[in-house]
């Protein structure tokens, strides 16, 4: 792909994150960072978010820029990802995809395949953190009385989870990206259990909201990693199931996720009273951290990379 080509793949990935009109200027404004961010590695993108919020760039033009069937896939694929990113997506979202397929020519049969992926990905989010009992529906947590709670296992598991999610950043198939989140909130939802609170999946997407992790603009980060990064180029998307050459030392999700799962950790153990602002201090010291471990995991997560399956990550979730 050249870089104008990632630009408009780019470009259609943001017009579907603002096709729900609804979405919360938080969410903008962490969407507007990220396309900064990726700017800095293609200079073209710093001025992405406002083409595309001022409707300086157009969706038709974005499209007309893809005429290889794998790019236009993929570009699908990446829209269909954006716009599942925070759950069922709205009618206005339906609309916006009905309408993109129809101008990238997709067939229904691949289209269709695509939707199903995602629908399973959007069924990992929702069981990631079950429902709370219909008692307690009118709240966002329940107390319920502490376990004792293992600090060790719990290390552990926050840095299974990082590998895992560092792993899934290196595979080029779009449910690899998907997948992400739900294990996000699934690491969450047991932290908080762990120290006795019981959440519901609203509460999570407001936690990681406040860190500064929004579900769209985390998705649309890890994708543009990736299309940046090459690691799209050789597949577009598709029939990969190792990792490849240009994926080498690209495991970002690692860091993002051990960060969320200590200050969760520390957040739950000390009863929630936390402020926003100490939050996302520790979220971003604690982010630091995890980048600098990055490199020492990272045989890890290149090991992991080569083995991991779809039906292993499902079932992770759902267990």
């Amino acid at each position: 792909m050249t870089e104008n080509r990632d630009r408009a793949i780019l470009t259609i990935a943001l017009f579907a994150a603002f096709a729900d009109e609804e979405k919360h200027e938080a969410e903008r404004e962490e969407i507007r960072r990220i396309a900064e961010g990726l700017g800095d590695q293609a200079p073209d993108l710093r001025s992405l978010y406002q083409d595309v919020l001022l409707k300086r760039a157009t969706l038709d033009g974005a499209v007309a820029a893809l005429a290889d069937a794998g790019e236009r896939h993929l570009a699908y694929e990446m829209a269909v990802g954006v716009c599942d990113a925070d759950g069922r997506m709205s009618d206005r979202e339906r609309e916006f995809l009905d309408h993109l397929k129809g101008l990238l020519g997709m067939a229904a049969s691949e289209s269709r395949d695509i939707e199903e992926t995602a629908e399973q990905m959007v069924e990992l989010n929702e069981t990631a953190a079950p429902a709370m009992a219909a008692a307690a529906t009118s709240q966002a947590v329940r107390q319920a009385e502490p376990s004792n709670v293992d600090e060790a296992e719990l290390d552990r598991r926050i840095l299974n989870y990082s590998i895992l999610n560092g792993a899934l950043e290196m595979l080029p198939q779009s449910w690899a990206s998907m997948a992400i989140i739900p294990l996000q909130i699934k690491m969450v939802y047991g932290i908080g259990k762990d120290y006795g609170v019981e959440l519901d999946r609203g509460h999570i997407k407001e936690f990681l909201a406040t860190l500064g992790v929004g579900m769209t603009s985390q998705y649309i980060e890890q994708f543009g990693r990736k299309l940046i990064g090459g690691l799209f180029r050789a597949a577009a998307g598709r029939g990969m199931g190792r990792i490849g050459r240009s994926a080498t030392g690209m495991a970002f999700s690692f860091a993002t996720t051990y960060a969320l799962g200590q200050v969760a950790r520390r957040y739950y153990a000390g009863g929630r009273v936390m402020s926003t602002e100490l939050l996302r201090r520790s979220f971003e010291e604690t982010l630091g951290s995890a980048k600098q471990m990055q490199t020492e995991y990272l045989p890890q997560i290149e090991q992991k990379a080569q083995s991991v399956n779809m039906n292993e990550v499902m079932s992770m979730v759902r267990r």
